[in-house]
């Protein structure tokens, strides 16, 4: 498959109102002090030859409130694992998405932004 990952999950994302305004798939022009949404693509592998694909992808959830990071976070977690799955954007099918790892606390260490982070394996196939 020819498709950003992160790109996918980024438009997918865009239209669920919960994280919109918030979704990020580069850090570009971010403030420090803004909540947002970050995806990384960490690696993957093609499932089945010319058909599917599983992609690793690492969140962070930015946020000036320790709180409030960790309610974005695990909301989006949730959002991931039980909603995703069946979504379709772009002529790509998302078929499951597992959990790697929970989202966890690892503050910014140069701005010292509240920052919560996980991980997802997202399986995917071009429809």
């Amino acid at each position: 498959m020819r498709q950003d990952p992160v790109g996918l999950l980024v438009r997918y994302l865009r239209t669920v109102p919960e994280f919109r305004e918030h979704v990020s798939g580069d850090l570009v022009g971010r403030e420090p002090g803004q909540v947002t949404i970050y995806f990384e693509h960490s690696g993957g592998f093609r499932r089945v030859r010319d058909r599917a694909d599983r992609s690793d992808i690492e969140y962070a959830v930015f946020h000036p409130d320790r709180g409030e990071a960790a309610a974005l976070a695990f909301a989006l977690r949730e959002h991931l694992l039980e909603r995703a799955p069946g979504a379709v954007v772009a002529g790509v099918q998302f078929l499951d998405v597992a959990e790697v790892s929970a989202p966890r606390y690892e503050p910014d260490s140069v701005s010292r932004e509240h920052v919560y982070s996980g991980e997802i394996a997202a399986f995917y196939i071009q429809i």
